[in-house]
């Protein structure tokens, strides 16, 4: 039962889940589902586990412990040197020509959560924290920064290269209308 919960809150990553929703997951009492988390915290107590679970606005997340913070810095700043995954492009693509702009909007247009990779990204100093919207929840929005002009040699977002360019890399092609197609009907009609 334990090993679920631990699936659960590993699935749910940063968002969280609360002990009823992970009662009525496994359709237990809430109280048993509190005796278990409480067992499992207690599991990750233990000095040669990386991670714990903490209760964050009554949601519990599976976290990385405090003690061991410098490494996970030192991974952060490895990150930076390496190159950027093909999902990292596509989310600076998103709020370069979107922002300011909030998750759920990036979210919709990638079709997948990009909670984690807005924290690699903001972790890098590509993206951060431009405001708010006004929208319900008045939600974070983001933005460019100067270490993604750097990053890519970009003097202002202005040299972005104009969508009607780019447009069309990706379309499907109808390979019966290709250019081989039409040269053998150019040499069929000689």
């Amino acid at each position: 039962m334990k090993a679920v919960i631990e699936g659960l809150l590993f699935l749910v990553g940063d968002e969280g889940i609360d002990d009823e929703t992970i009662a009525n997951i496994m359709e237990i009492s809430k109280e048993q589902a509190n005796s278990l988390i409480n067992e499992l915290k207690e599991d990750y107590n233990n000095d040669e586990r990386g991670l714990t679970i903490k209760k964050l606005g009554g949601l519990y997340k599976l976290t990385t412990k405090n003690e061991h913070k410098k490494y996970y810095s030192k991974l952060a700043e490895i990150s930076n040197i390496k190159n950027l995954s093909q999902s990292a492009l596509e989310t600076l693509a998103i709020i370069a020509y979107n922002e300011p702009i909030t998750r759920t909007e990036i979210d919709e247009l990638r079709g997948v959560n990009s909670s984690q990779m807005l924290r690699n990204l903001s972790a890098r100093d590509f993206i951060q924290e431009v405001g708010r919207s006004e929208k319900v929840g008045r939600p974070i929005l983001y933005g460019i920064t100067k270490e993604f002009l750097d990053y890519f040699g970009l003097e202002t977002k202005d040299n972005l290269p104009k969508i009607e360019e780019v447009k069309g890399v990706d379309d499907e092609v109808d390979l019966y209308k290709s250019k081989y197609t039409e040269e053998k009907d150019e040499i069929e009609q000689l």
